[in-house]
């Protein structure tokens, strides 16, 4: 495969480096900070920036940055993992919905037909009511809810794929359709999976600190991008002390727009135009 080298390959290589970064950041939070990031310090909230606490404290007196690089570890764990279930149910799903047709092509697109006409927020809100708004229920709630578009994605590249010649060569040597899947079609739509998935992290940590902001995400005192974004719901914190918002919607912005970037490249260097 050749390919030209373009200034857009220097924005995903940034793009790269940003969240390599941020996430070496979130996993040696520990010995970054010396503050704990639940730590309370009463006589010392709303501290603006200083030398001490380098993006102040907020209403309990914890500091800031503390928070900010462990809710980049809620965040991101939200966000690879809810990833990985889309994928895991999206393409078992879509493959078997694309592969074999008939009644269970139509009985898995109208389980997605379901699923997809519902409002996701209203759906999503609604269950954490139920179960109770957590790390791990947030994980399932948006794993589960966000895997439709992810079969319907892998059953429009399985039912492009399976009348090929090479798929028709292979039943006829008498491979099985487990052989076929696994050998034959999958390889095959590596490429539309890969930029999913990167879409996917972006999606499911912008989810997170919606669900977050509105109380049915992660709970304090757990630190993440979403629930420190709820400080913003107060006017007189978002016209007197920014640096409890601003940061915490900085790095959802820097995250989402970057794996955006990542995906964007992978698209374009996997593209048939390029080879």
């Amino acid at each position: 495969m050749r390919y030209k080298f373009k200034f857009k390959n220097i924005i995903v290589i940034l793009a790269v480096t940003i969240i390599i970064t941020l996430i070496s950041i979130s996993i040696l939070a520990p010995y970054i900070s010396r503050y704990n990031p639940n730590a309370n310090d009463l006589y010392n909230m709303y501290s603006p920036p200083s030398s001490e606490h380098i993006l102040g404290t907020d209403e309990v007196g914890r500091d800031v940055f503390s928070r900010l690089i462990y809710g980049g570890r809620v965040s991101l764990l939200v966000g690879f993992s809810a990833m990985i279930m889309q994928l895991i149910l999206g393409i078992i799903l879509g493959t078997i919905s694309g592969y074999f047709g008939g009644i269970v092509d139509k009985l898995i697109m109208m389980i997605i037909d379901i699923i997809m006409c519902f409002p996701f927020f209203v759906i999503a809100i609604t269950i954490s009511a139920i179960l109770g708004p957590n790390i791990w229920n947030l994980i399932a709630i948006i794993g589960i809810l966000s895997w439709p578009q992810v079969a319907r994605i892998i059953r429009a590249e399985i039912l492009s794929l399976k009348e090929s010649d090479y798929i028709m060569a292979a039943k006829a040597i008498g491979l099985n359709n487990i052989e076929i899947i696994k050998n034959h079609l999958l390889p095959n739509i590596l490429s539309p999976i890969i930029v999913t998935a990167t879409l996917a992290v972006a999606q499911a940590i912008l989810t997170e600190a919606a669900l977050s902001f509105l109380g049915m995400g992660v709970r304090p005192p757990m630190p993440s991008w979403g629930n420190m974004l709820s400080a913003s719901q107060n006017v007189t914190t978002l016209q007197r002390y920014w640096w409890l918002w601003i940061p915490a919607g900085a790095m959802v912005i820097v995250v989402v727009t970057s794996i955006n970037f990542i995906g964007d490249g992978i698209r374009e260097y996997l593209s048939p135009k390029n080879k």
